[in-house]
């Protein structure tokens, strides 16, 4: 584990994870919480000789029990093994992200605040006196600008002299009479008892009527005295009165630090950022830039990756397919062996790889705009309508996640305050277009549309956002009633962004979708293989074979849509795993065909399609069933069985009705 262990805290947007890349650089891996589904991120740096061992933690704007990112952050602190807590704070909002500060001072935990962002502040004319917040605060303070890397030494510098003294945090805040006298008492009533939190602490939280501690005091096995001495304390005391009172407190005692260490100018400057998001973030004007914005993205993202960048792809996979066929052969290798590396593996798997150019493109584009710091203000310009359709405008952070992949997308709601929020943002997040289906829309797209690539795409990702808002407003009339939360969120500054940054998330995102295209598609690819070729007394990937014996007795389910050709209606069902998998089939079921002309995936969509069931398919695959790991995480994060077999069902008979919808109003209109 190294020589020490650190935590970073922090608000969102206060710059802790540009902070944490900057701290471990390429020295990262990601996974889950123990027996929860929030993401985990640590990561290892050097210094002076030694190694130490960086924990992330969710970020979130306080340490109560309101969302489980607040629990697993507060749980760590509280109960993990880390050293020392940096805790990073936006300088250019320093009195909003000091209430932070202030809970992880009554935790009596070892901190040091890195003051960050100190350069965006300085362009606001704001200014500091650290000796002064240090000594207020009773912490290190250090300036620091993560994206720029300055501050980065001194800050593990003031960490590591912090883990190697035996200081004790001073709690510094106090609250009235009344307060400090329940806590006293309760404080003594729980003396003795084996608590997994610190004594004070706890009986604060007491006071304040946290539903989560007085769980964990329960199942800590507290002695009956302490316990009838909490619940005596209910019978004549409102918790409600004091939590607004204890919360009241809290942002006077940070409205006091700031005072006298913190200087503002009397006229607010006025910075680029402001006059930028004068027009971002107009009432009127931020939904259009918005849709101009990820238009100019989609177009982009078809041109060049599939343009400039995915002829070069096909060329290589067709190349070194051509290479393995002629190897296979001079091996003097079965034909088995030669069918399933080269119509199996090469035309199946190789048709899913040829797309990685699009994917790239998409998520480097999304990259930039996401550490500019554009996609904050998305959330914000969508509140609006989201609040009348049942939602708020943080789920649209869960949507614009779910672009990526829907499985984190997922895994995000759980920031959203209430259970009514975080189910319906579940529900929805499958209409969003994840990278996984840009293959299925690429190679329809390359075969019928190649002119028009960017605005289909567009189009297709603009549907799902509209049919996920009006789902969210059926389900919270009918599933999920009563009202929405409320919206908090503070903007970054706009800046330039980050390579390494962009980069690095590019990376993540590529990485894990040839992962799959390695693991899952070449597991499901070989399984239809298998059933393709057999049994032996039938044409291969013939409607004779087992696998067109299938696809030829669901097909008819697919006749109002259009597609109801055997090979389409399976590689739908061969989705289901991983939507790549769609591409991975087609590829493998017209291995094959149509050779002579070249790009035969491409040209066999020509054969077996028309511009008109290339679209009502498409349709099909943005909305039917996620795959099998969307459907397991609603499962882990809704605890219950009945909700992902509920979405299997519901997004099958949306994308269905769709389908329907397009293929029979195209065909009345005359279109083909």
């Amino acid at each position: 584990m190294g020589n020490g262990t650190i935590a970073l805290v922090g608000n969102p947007n206060s710059g802790k994870t540009t902070f944490f890349n900057a701290l471990t650089g390429s020295n990262q891996y990601v996974g889950n919480w123990p027996g929860v589904t929030v993401e985990k991120k640590e990561g290892r740096f050097k210094f002076k000789g030694k190694e130490y061992h960086v924990v992330d933690l969710p970020g979130t704007y306080s340490l109560g029990a309101f969302s489980e990112d607040e629990i697993v952050a507060r749980d760590y602190i509280l109960t993990g093994d880390a050293d020392i807590i940096i805790d990073v704070v936006d300088a250019s909002n320093i009195e909003r992200n000091l209430y932070l500060t202030t809970q992880l001072l009554e935790m009596g935990k070892k901190i040091v605040v890195a003051l960050n962002m100190v350069d965006e502040a300085r362009k606001r004319d704001i200014k500091f006196d650290i000796e002064g917040l240090s000594k207020k605060l009773g912490v290190p303070v250090i300036p620091t600008v993560a994206s720029k890397e300055k501050g980065i030494k001194n800050i593990i510098q003031a960490a590591v002299d912090m883990i190697n003294t035996d200081m004790i945090v001073e709690n510094p805040l106090q609250y009235n009479e009344t307060i400090e006298h329940h806590i006293c008492h309760i404080e003594e009533a729980l003396k003795g008892e084996d608590l997994p939190y610190p004594s004070r602490w706890t009986a604060l939280k007491v006071v304040e009527g946290d539903e989560e501690i007085l769980k964990a005091l329960r199942a800590s096995g507290l002695n009956k005295d302490p316990m009838q001495y909490i619940d005596n304390f209910y019978k004549y005391h409102s918790s409600e009165n004091f939590e607004l009172e204890i919360i009241d407190t809290r942002y006077a005692f940070a409205h006091r630090i700031a005072e006298g260490t913190v200087q503002r100018p009397e006229i607010e400057v006025v910075t680029l950022t402001d006059k930028i998001d004068k027009i971002i973030t107009n009432k009127y004007l931020g939904i259009p830039i918005f849709a101009l914005i990820m238009l100019v993205v989609f177009q982009l993202t078809f041109e060049i990756g599939e343009d400039v960048l995915g002829e070069g792809a096909v060329s290589l996979i067709e190349g070194f397919g051509g290479l393995m066929e002629s190897f296979l052969i001079s091996m003097s290798a079965p034909d088995w062996l030669i069918s399933f590396m080269i119509d199996g593996v090469i035309n199946g798997v190789g048709a899913v790889v040829e797309f990685v150019p699009i994917i790239t493109v998409l998520y480097l584009l999304l990259g930039f705009l996401e550490d500019s710091g554009y996609m904050a203000r998305a959330a914000y310009v969508w509140d609006d309508l989201m609040r009348r359709l049942g939602l708020q405008g943080k789920a649209f952070i869960s949507m614009i996640i779910g672009f990526g992949c829907n499985v984190p997308g997922i895994m995000s709601a759980r920031t959203l305050d209430n259970k009514k929020d975080r189910m319906i943002t579940t529900l929805i997040n499958p209409f969003m277009s994840c990278g996984a289906k840009l293959p299925i829309y690429s190679v329809f797209i390359a075969a019928f549309f190649p002119r028009y690539g960017g605005l289909i795409l567009f189009s297709l990702y603009a549907l799902g956002i509209i049919l996920g808002l009006i789902m969210a407003k059926i389900l919270s009339k009918t599933l999920f009633k009563g009202e929405s939360s409320y919206f908090i969120m503070e903007f970054p500054p706009y800046r330039m962004p980050t390579l390494k940054n962009v980069l690095r998330n590019m990376w993540d995102n590529v990485y894990g979708f040839l992962k799959r295209a390695g693991t899952i598609i070449f597991v499901v690819i070989t399984l239809l293989w298998v059933i393709a070729v057999l049994p032996a007394s039938a044409d291969p990937y013939s409607e004779f074979s087992i696998l067109g014996r299938i696809g030829t007795f669901i097909s008819p389910v697919f006749k109002l849509a259009g597609f109801n050709n055997w090979q389409a209606s399976v590689a739908l069902f061969a989705g289901i795993p991983a939507k790549e998998a769609v591409v991975g089939t087609l590829g493998m079921l017209y291995a094959g065909q149509y050779v002579e002309e070249g790009a035969m995936l491409v040209n066999a969509i020509q054969h077996n399609f028309t511009s008109l069931t290339a679209l009502s398919y498409m349709v099909m695959t943005l909305l039917y069933t996620p795959c099998a790991a969307t459907l397991g995480i609603v499962g882990k994060e809704t605890k219950s069985i009945k909700w992902p077999v509920f979405m299997a069902f519901y997004t099958f008979a949306m994308g269905l009705a769709a389908a329907i919808i397009v293929f029979q109003v195209g065909s009345l209109l005359g279109f083909s």
